[in-house]
């Protein structure tokens, strides 16, 4: 027995059914097509019918959609965090090129700098020194002397409150002590404590940005902890 085509059909309909039934799965797989279908469904059965089929589709499209969102955050954090962890690795390689201690301060302030795409960059060495000897000024604006426990009053600013090894944080005018002239238009920093070992007062090594939001509480601080071990065991050979 031979298929009749109703005489309605014309001939670009007739050769787009002769395609639906050739490949029925380019309309199984298109949502946009099969949405189409159940809503004409729906139009035909009326709405004294509740279709629990479209129901449980419509459900598991929202679904579909949240999973999708999700994957597409979680990809876009793992690409992120990728480029992070190339930026701190480059840094670290930056840092281990210098010769003596001078240049060491001006790849930190520069290559690193540069890098991790700061606008400045502080290390804060508690010190006994007085502060005109003429070895320590001239080293540059990278390199900040302080009195005994200034490390721990600045991590704190001042609160009872225990100091964290890397603290993210906005600034304001009033608490930016400690970037100079040049470092006015500091909205964040990334404050990591230093440990030089026993016998040795701590340092801090500060990373500060123009923009507000490139150091926020809420951030991880994985990467920070790492940079600020290996600069602790750098800082080590040139402090022996």
């Amino acid at each position: 027995m031979s298929t009749q085509i109703p005489q309605a059909i014309t001939p670009l309909a007739e050769e787009l059914r002769e395609k639906i039934i050739a490949a029925p799965d380019m309309i199984l797989e298109d949502p946009e097509v099969m949405r189409a279908l159940i809503a004409a469904n729906e139009r035909v059965s009326g709405s004294n019918i509740v279709d629990l089929r479209g129901i449980a589709m419509d459900r598991l499209e929202e679904r579909l959609d949240r999973l999708e969102d999700t994957h597409r955050g979680v990809i876009a954090a793992a690409y992120e965090n990728l480029a992070g962890t190339n930026q701190i690795h480059r840094a670290v390689l930056a840092l281990m090129e210098p010769m003596d201690f001078a240049d060491f301060l001006r790849a930190l302030g520069s290559d690193v700098a540069d890098t991790l795409r700061l606008d400045a960059v502080r290390l804060l060495l508690e010190t006994r020194v007085e502060d005109e000897a003429p070895a320590l000024k001239s080293l540059g604006d990278v390199l900040v002397t302080c009195e005994p426990s200034f490390v721990n009053t600045y991590i704190t600013l001042g609160r009872n409150v225990p100091a964290r090894g890397v603290t993210l944080r906005q600034v304001s005018p009033e608490t930016n002590v400690i970037y100079g002239e040049g470092g006015e238009g500091i909205r964040s920093e990334a404050v990591m404590r230093l440990d030089f070992g026993p016998g040795r007062l701590p340092g801090l090594l500060v990373f500060g940005a123009n923009d507000p939001n490139m150091f926020r509480a809420a951030q991880g601080t994985d990467l920070l902890t790492f940079f600020a071990s290996v600069f602790e065991r750098l800082m080590r050979r040139w402090l022996e």
